[in-house]
């Protein structure tokens, strides 16, 4: 009868298998976008069909999600020349989609409406052309739509009114025709809406003024005319109508008074009627929620109700031959089996479905649609010291980089990338890229570790200025102050050909002294400021700034991080030579370990050298400071501080974690001799 069981079970597998979201599968269809995007292939030559698209090596641009499934596109400033693809769609999972600032030209198919998962689309600056589809109004997630700047024509879809969700609608700059429609009036959420820049006519809709969450509104540069809504007034400068020549309104000095011809036409127009609901997905009941798919093992549709019916058939006729079965062997076999008490239940392997949950989308910290458009804004409540950080939009964030260019990519690694930004009021900014599938997936833990970033203040230490998180995306960025020489690791094994990269002795003694005052920050405890323990110092972790003060990076980014991560990064820190010998046993970190890897910074910016090999610590255990003192510094240096210094440096990486100092004991020691 098992037998039998299994012989079914098979024979139902094989009635599934045609529906699994195998890689194999995604790979395909990214490399017909690929044909498409980029026909000459000169700029998505990672993109191979031997790749990994959740490998960051591979596939330029692309992310997935924790299910490794490709939910993220990003190729926005890439001087794509192609054409976007109908086999999109294949990426049922997909839920960003950035295109935007390339020389992409044809039609929008139809058949992106297939992305149903889709929260935000760019195809905004290119040369895109034909018809809006309206199919895009069955596209229910959608929450940012931006396509302006393109040579698209036509009529604006009244199926856009099935956008609930819709925060943000921008087709400005296109040859847009025909009345605005007054479904728009119906989308509680939209916030921002342009359509400036068209060959629009008609009146603005009445019920546009009564959505309570716009707040910006520009129709300005068509050919609209009739009265202007009084209730847009409490737009004020959010509120763009000029080179309108027809429009007129009391309440708005630059306009005509309107007349009673003008009233007329208005009252001419056919109420508001909803668009039909056949234009909502028929298997989709209009009550019920619309939960994503793309956390579960397949990607399961909703549409061959009969296969399913058919395959719950077999499960259930499974399931009780399969029981039936087991209780026999069971009973069979009971007699000769010890049966297993409460106090000695040997460890279980959960299988997927006991140990998987939903993750969090982190409903209120991760979500765009907040305060302002794409802005993650400040919904997780923060210290009130840290009331000063901004809040940015994922626009300013792609202006600061160029769109992410790779001129302005400081550095990458698994979990990150950091470019250089250059904000609206001029200021250059580092900005750390983190995609949210190498976060906690625990919406607490991300919010406390979020808080904590937030609450760190220390000259010595890198300032957070602001973040934003972006759920379309599936990314947080830190915007940090930037640093302009580079981090530490920029001065270790200096040679000939780069003595600009030589650190005098004051500087190095004064970047050790700062190093020290900022993990003492750290480790402070009191009521006010606990302690924390940063568990990754290296020299890479250690930024200078124009005047050569040093300020730790990454404090407290760790309790961001999913624990994978963390245990990569740990790894990469250990064969490096920073990890504390105790940690190998325990598997704990202490402020000692952190003193640990503080003495290896010390030593390595006193012989200027990063691998510390077994003669470079001889010598400086022996004090022969012509065979441990950089060569580079050419005998300019103070001996009897070099002496304090690496006595410091020796005893915080004693092998015995209680013979090592504290940090206060390093200050001390500092202050005192230094």
């Amino acid at each position: 009868m098992l037998h039998f069981s299994l012989l079914l079970l098979s024979l139902t597998l094989s009635i599934i298998s045609p529906n699994l979201c195998d890689g194999n599968a995604e790979v395909s269809v990214l490399m017909d976008i690929k044909a498409s995007l980029d026909p000459e292939n000169k700029h998505l030559t990672s993109w191979t069909e031997s790749g990994d698209p959740c490998n960051s090596n591979s596939f330029l641009g692309v992310a997935c999600n924790e299910y490794l499934k490709v939910a993220n596109i990003s190729l926005q400033g890439k001087g794509l020349t192609g054409k976007l693809p109908p086999s999109i769609s294949g990426l049922k999972c997909l839920s960003g989609l950035y295109l935007h600032y390339n020389f992409l030209t044809g039609e929008i198919p139809k058949q992106i409406s297939g992305l149903t998962e889709l929260s935000e689309l760019y195809l905004n600056v290119n040369n895109l052309t034909g018809e809006i589809p309206p199919e895009i109004g069955n596209m229910t997630s959608l929450q940012v739509v931006e396509l302006c700047c393109n040579e698209l024509n036509g009529s604006i879809p009244s199926e856009f009114g099935n956008l609930k969700k819709l925060n943000v609608l921008a087709l400005q700059h296109n040859r847009l025709t025909g009345q605005i429609p007054r479904t728009l009036g119906g989308l509680a959420m939209l916030e921002r809406l342009d359509l400036s820049f068209n060959h629009l006519l008609g009146s603005i809709p009445i019920n546009i003024a009564k959505e309570f969450q716009l707040e910006f509104l520009d129709v300005q540069n068509n050919t609209l005319s009739g009265f202007i809504p009084t209730g847009l007034k409490r737009l004020g400068n959010g509120f763009s109508y000029k080179n309108n020549r027809e429009l007129c309104g009391a309440a708005f000095a630059s306009l005509r008074p309107c007349t009673d011809l003008d009233v007329a036409m208005i009252n001419q127009l056919e109420p508001f009627t909803p668009v039909s609901n056949t234009t909502i997905p028929q298997n989709i009941p209009q009550s019920a929620s619309i939960t994503p798919q793309c956390h579960q093992i397949r990607c399961s549709r909703s549409s061959n109700l009969k296969r399913v019916g058919i395959i719950a058939a077999i499960v259930t006729v499974i399931a009780a031959l399969t029981v039936t079965a087991f209780v026999t062997i069971f009973v069979h076999r009971r007699g000769k089996q010890k049966i297993w008490s409460k106090s000695e239940t040997p460890d279980r392997r959960f299988s997927m479905q006991e140990s998987s949950r939903e993750i969090s989308d982190y409903s209120c910290a991760w979500d765009p649609t907040q305060k302002s458009p794409k802005t993650c804004g400040f919904c997780v409540e923060l210290e009130p010291k840290s009331d000063s950080l901004q809040s940015f939009n994922l626009e300013e964030i792609e202006s600061a980089t160029w769109y992410f260019s790779d001129a302005n990519l400081l550095g990458r690694s698994k979990f990150s990338a950091v470019y250089k930004g250059v904000l609206r009021d001029t200021s250059a900014v580092a900005i750390k890229s983190v995609s949210v599938t190498s976060c906690k997936a625990d919406e607490a833990e991300f919010t406390k570790g979020l808080s904590l970033l937030t609450s760190l203040k220390h000259e010595n230490l890198a300032r957070l200025r602001g973040f934003c998180c972006s759920k379309g995306r599936g990314e947080c960025f830190l915007v940090y102050d930037f640093a302009s020489k580079g981090n530490l690791s920029d001065y270790l094994d200096v040679e000939d050909g780069r003595r600009s990269h030589v650190l005098d002795w004051p500087k190095r003694v004064s970047i050790i002294n700062g190093i020290a005052k900022g993990l003492t920050y750290l480790h402070r405890d009191d009521v006010d400021n606990p302690k924390m323990i940063h568990r990754n110092i290296s020299m890479e972790k250690i930024l200078i700034d124009q005047q050569y003060n040093p300020l730790i990076t990454d404090a407290g980014l760790l309790k961001l991080l999913a624990d994978d991560i963390v245990y990569s990064a740990l790894k990469v820190s250990a064969a490096l030579g920073y990890m504390a010998p105790e940690y190998i046993t325990t598997g704990k970190f202490t402020e000692k370990s952190d003193v640990y890897a503080f003495g290896v910074v010390v030593l390595q910016i006193l012989s200027g050298q990063s691998n510390l090999t077994g003669s470079i610590r001889a010598a400086a255990a022996e004090r022969k400071f012509e065979d441990f003192i950089d060569k580079n510094l050419e005998g300019k240096f103070s001996e009897s501080e070099a002496d304090k210094l690496t006595r410091i440096g020796l005893i915080c990486v004693d092998e015995l974690p209680e013979n090592r100092l504290t940090m206060e004991d390093v200050i001390r020691e500092l202050s005192n001799s230094v």
